[in-house]
């Protein structure tokens, strides 16, 4: 199964290529991995390797910037985008286990700095180098060898599906996995309430859309919802939890490195989170 044989677009032959031939990359931790859930970014650590990368972590990561960005603060998004593309300069590829992030890097940088301006070149480079995750394995064409006994489903977050672009890469990389079967959620393309800043600001609209999105998970009869992006997921789990579903929430980097055995408690279980 290929992410053309899904619907989607092919990808540029720059990007594919650039994801094949990278062999140092960096990846981009995340906030939200960093606090809540580092055995993410140690899942995607042992993806990229797995895929034949040299990987490094490099030290002073912080933010992205987009909840600056959200909340009108363009100075500050500026402020911490220079720092990443300082940060990150010299890989080969940026790798982010997240959609929200990858896209703030990769689709908003440039537009904090003036046309024609060295910081808006530093942007557009690396722009070009940065991926999310389950991108950058399907265009390496990265193999899977996990296994996971049970019926899924996929939430596409709104930053990996309308921002980035990307669908039929997260579901290329799972059916590769022994034993799962994903099972597409209706009214996929709606959002689950999170969004930032957005469940902060709305938090009864958030909570009732998490519930609507949780009703079509359940309708898919899957046991767990698998996605690209933590901040989706602890809003979702967080819901579920105190609505006493059995829904279990996983990372898909958690999914793709096989860490969902054995200590591999779901995201909001006991014990579940770093």
């Amino acid at each position: 199964m290929t992410a053309q044989s899904m619907g989607q677009s092919p990808p540029t032959p720059d990007r594919s290529e650039r994801a094949r031939q990278a062999t140092h990359v960096a990846l981009a931790v995340t906030c939200l991995v960093d606090l809540f859930r580092p055995r993410v970014g140690f899942a995607a650590v042992t993806l990229l390797e797995a895929a034949g990368c040299a990987v490094s972590v490099p030290d002073g990561q912080t933010c992205c910037g987009q909840p600056a960005q959200n909340a009108g603060r363009a100075a500050d998004a500026a402020d911490l985008a220079r720092r990443a593309m300082a940060l990150y300069g010299g890989f080969d590829a940026v790798v982010v286990p997240s959609g929200s992030c990858a896209g703030t890097m990769r689709r908003h940088y440039a537009g904090f700095f003036p046309a024609g301006s060295e910081e808006r070149a530093a942007a557009q480079d690396l722009a070009r180098r940065t991926y999310e995750l389950s991108e950058f394995l399907a265009l390496r064409g990265a193999a899977v060898r996990a296994r996971f006994d049970g019926r899924v489903t996929l939430h596409d977050s709104c930053s990996c599906r309308r921002d980035m672009g990307l669908h039929g890469e997260p579901r290329q990389m799972l059916a590769g996995v022994a034993g799962l079967e994903l099972c597409e959620i209706a009214d996929g393309e709606e959002c689950c309430g999170f969004g930032g800043t957005f469940a902060v600001k709305n938090p009864d609209v958030s909570l009732n859309m998490a519930g609507s999105k949780l009703d079509a998970a359940e309708a898919t009869q899957a046991g767990a919802v698998v996605a690209a992006d933590l901040g989706c997921l602890l809003h979702l789990a967080g819901a579920a939890r105190r609505q006493g579903r059995p829904l279990r929430f996983f990372h898909i980097a958690e999914v793709l490195a096989g860490q969902t055995c054995d200590a591999g408690t779901g995201i909001g279980e006991d014990g579940g989170d770093d």
